[in-house]
């Protein structure tokens, strides 16, 4: 990351960023480096600011996809569905850490904020 000049680091959902969450998070910290990533529980581990579409919401309209089928409505026939809400974690503690200040307007527009 700092030998790239990176000023700021993308997380991506997949297994090699879980797996290496602590030390990412650790090495954005240690270099001022503000992080973004595809969900909220790595924001709860410790990382600066995720937006994403709203995990739970997802799973309750696949589960409505689900009885549709059981009840013998083909798959094919069902829409493609794209995520109507989306979730803003941000943690302050993660933004003192390297030294940014988040906008009050921004906070007030998160749905959750870690202090």
């Amino acid at each position: 990351m700092i030998k790239a000049h990176a000023g700021a680091f993308m997380g991506l959902q997949q297994p090699t960023i879980d797996i290496l969450r602590k030390r990412i998070m650790d090495l954005a910290g240690k270099n001022r480096l503000p992080a973004m990533y595809p969900n909220r529980e790595n924001v709860e581990a410790g990382g600066l600011i995720s937006y994403a579409a709203d995990i739970s919401t997802m799973f309750r309209r696949a589960a409505t996809y689900v009885d549709k089928i059981l009840k013998g409505t083909k798959p094919a026939d069902l829409p493609v569905e794209q995520p109507m809400k989306f979730e803003l974690v941000i943690n302050l503690k993660a933004a003192k850490q390297i030294g940014l200040t988040i906008p009050q307007w921004t906070l007030m527009k998160a749905d959750r904020v870690i202090k």
